[in-house]
């Protein structure tokens, strides 16, 4: 007696022959959006971080900037963030050659022009006070303290890192409102320090009506703490401290991004060298 072959159901996992499921359409990304809203060329050029607008004005008068291959025309002209603008390789090299120095200022001196009677920490950038130690390879000349202007602000009263630079991205990068660029600072205070003050040090505090971002304060020592801060206002930190009963006994800046102080001595200087960026 023959057997008679099993039935099998459609659908079941035996059935080899049974149509499969159907697949869900692949569907594309949604087209990006271009910003199709004209912007002056010299505001463009300092957003990518390719000089300042001053810097990016003298170029287009001079002739020194295309978009999409043309000479820009005049000054104020507008394009759209998505066409490609270029610097004359003459710009580059200008930009190129701007310096950025690195001081260790000491007490007693102002940041910028002078006041009061103090002493600019400009006046500290000769060839006595050069740093043995710089790598740079940079030849000193007193022509380079021309249009050198300090990058943010140390007071009188503070030490350590000042950056003072003839290039404008750069001074853009470290003093402009949206810097990321992160500072940090080791001070020595007077009086109590509690739990809630520490907190409040690292977020939680405003000055002038304005809240402060958030900070990174430790403490690492018996009187000192260390500040990280992506923001300066002026006296920012005395007066944080204040707000939480401390007195500040000394303070000075020890790192700006990626730029530490190092073994700079007190009241000497170098070059910022090619391979560094903040």
């Amino acid at each position: 007696m023959k057997r008679q072959p099993i039935q099998r159901r459609r659908g079941t996992k035996a059935d080899a022959t049974a149509s499969p499921l159907p697949r869900a359409k692949a569907t594309a990304p949604p087209p990006a959006i271009v910003d199709s809203t004209p912007v002056r060329i010299s505001k463009l050029l300092a957003e990518r971080g390719i000089c300042s607008r001053r810097e990016a004005d003298d170029f287009i008068s001079r002739g020194l900037v295309t978009v999409d291959g043309s000479r820009v025309a005049e000054l104020g002209e507008k394009v759209l963030p998505s066409q490609t603008l270029s610097l004359d390789p003459r710009a580059r090299g200008e930009l190129g050659e701007r310096l950025t120095v690195l001081l260790h200022k000491p007490l007693g001196y102002v940041s910028g022009q002078a006041e009061e009677g103090y002493t600019p920490a400009i006046t500290l950038i000769t060839r006595e006070n050069h740093f043995a130690g710089d790598r740079s390879d940079i030849k000193f000349s007193p022509k380079q303290r021309d249009g050198l202007a300090p990058a943010g602000r140390l007071d009188i009263d503070s030490t350590g890192l000042l950056v003072l630079t003839q290039n404008g991205t750069i001074a853009r990068q470290l003093i402009g409102n949206d810097t990321k660029v992160e500072k940090e600072y080791v001070i020595g205070f007077s009086g109590r320090l509690t739990r809630e003050g520490l907190a409040l040090l690292n977020h939680g505090l405003e000055l002038d009506g304005k809240k402060l971002r958030p900070a990174q304060v430790t403490r690492v020592g018996e009187a000192q703490l260390r500040f990280v801060l992506r923001e300066g206002r002026k006296r920012q930190i005395r007066r944080m401290c204040k707000l939480v009963g401390l007195g500040v006994t000394s303070l000075e800046r020890v790192r700006i991004g990626r730029v530490t102080l190092g073994d700079l001595p007190c009241g000497q200087w170098r070059y910022l060298r090619a391979d560094e960026e903040f």
